[in-house]
């Protein structure tokens, strides 16, 4: 066994740089969620309001976009309460019409 004071050590203590993490608000933040989050709620609010089905289920899609691709860190209520509204337009807009949706086209 080799003692730790041995020359062979292949550790070089003056190329050892400590982790520094990135600024908050650098270049490196993605804004993909914030934007799914904000479109999810236009599309949910034009789903409940326009009885618009394809826009309750494209509200559906970018909240989970939206949780996807959002950090640990962010705040959850305000994701979770897109998330129910978009369940909420989904399901209110097959409750007033039953019927299968037809493509927007």
């Amino acid at each position: 066994m080799s003692s730790p004071n041995n020359t062979s050590d292949v550790k070089r203590p003056n190329k050892v740089h400590r982790y520094k993490p990135p600024p908050a608000n650098g270049p490196l933040e993605d804004p993909t969620p914030d934007y799914m989050n904000l479109l999810g709620m236009v599309f949910s609010m034009c789903g409940l309001m326009l009885k618009m089905k394809w826009c309750a289920w494209a509200a559906v899609y970018c909240s989970f976009i939206s949780f996807a691709s959002s950090r640990s860190s962010e705040d959850t209520k305000q994701m979770l309460s897109s998330f129910m509204l978009s369940i909420s337009a989904v399901v209110m807009s097959y409750l007033q019409n039953p019927q299968p949706m037809t493509p927007p086209w």
